[in-house]
């Protein structure tokens, strides 16, 4: 009897800590992405930009000119519209963000493709997507 306890703890305790890892990197995914969308509602491009995944990085660096036209621009909404689990350490997370041109002062809206990665070495979700692209018209 003892033995069939110590059992159904052993099991209990295991199915919590896979609940609790599990749990922790949905948990550790909400908060990058709440810091991601910060950055960006704030106008800190530099700050969103370390968080963008270092291979994308490396394929797209971010250009003075870049950076200038991000300078430009100033959100005015961001606003979440669906997000969804893409497979083991993937997620995608669709937003529509409004946008003021500081110059002509006309005012779009932008949706934009989060795509984030897990990063197991270094515990963190990462944009595989790069930075929202306000110019292209999608």
């Amino acid at each position: 009897m003892r033995a069939m306890r110590i059992l159904l703890l052993s099991m209990l305790m295991l199915g919590l800590s896979a609940c609790a890892s599990s749990g922790g990197q949905m948990n550790a995914l909400q908060q990058a992405q709440y810091a991601y969308s910060a950055a960006i509602r704030w106008g800190d491009i530099d700050g969103a930009w370390t968080q963008i995944d270092p291979a994308w990085k490396t394929a797209n660096p971010l250009t003075d000119i870049q950076r200038e036209r991000y300078k430009q621009i100033q959100v005015t909404g961001y606003k979440p519209v669906a997000s969804e689990p893409q497979g083991e350490g993937m997620a995608l997370r669709v937003v529509e963000i409004g946008v003021v041109n500081r110059n002509t002062m006309a005012e779009r809206s932008v949706r934009y493709e989060e795509r984030w990665r897990y990063d197991a070495p270094s515990k963190t979700w990462l944009v595989s997507s790069g930075l929202p692209d306000f110019w292209s018209g999608r």
